[in-house]
């Protein structure tokens, strides 16, 4: 049986399939939110064995290639996260000692690095996220996957870029 992306109903509502018609969105917005619910689950449920979920591996993983003192603002607007949103997913990776956040120079910002502790999840999570990649990949064509990502990458910088004039 061939795996989907979309999940699987069940109970009454798998008796009979709908018209996918309906289902369908020309909205950028929509078709985007829906794929990263559909990969989001995939990635979790794959990566649950660590105990992370993939919010908190891709921040571990952003650290680790980060520049030392990256503040919480820098780390915000690189990865596009409200800084709020960003302090409420770094502090269970703070109390588990996978990240430290102390003040920096000025005492009105506050850095941010991986843990030594936290590089070692991180090595340890890799597997399980290459194993989610892997799924991924074979739902969906791995060249597909790879085009669909450079695409997505090259529309970043335009679109941030755009919003930054508002």
């Amino acid at each position: 049986m061939t795996e989907s992306l979309s999940p699987t109903p069940s109970g009454p509502e798998a008796e009979s399939p709908p018209d996918a018609d309906w289902m369908q969105s020309h909205c950028f917005c929509t078709s985007v939110r829906r794929i990263d619910r559909i990969l989001t689950r995939i990635y979790d449920e794959t990566i649950r064995p660590s105990g992370l979920v993939t919010t908190q591996y891709s921040l571990l993983s952003t650290l680790s290639r980060a520049p030392a003192d990256i503040t919480l603002t820098q780390l915000a607007l690189a990865i596009d996260l409200e800084r709020s949103t960003l302090s409420r997913t770094l502090a269970p990776l703070e109390r588990q000692g996978f990240v430290r956040i102390v003040p920096a120079e000025d005492r009105r910002a506050r850095v941010v690095s991986i843990t030594p502790a936290g590089r070692a999840k991180l090595e340890e999570t890799r597997p399980l996220w290459r194993a989610a990649q892997d799924r991924v990949a074979g739902l969906a064509g791995g060249q597909r996957i790879e085009e669909t990502l450079a695409q997505l990458v090259t529309l970043v910088d335009p679109i941030r870029l755009s919003r930054e004039g508002e």
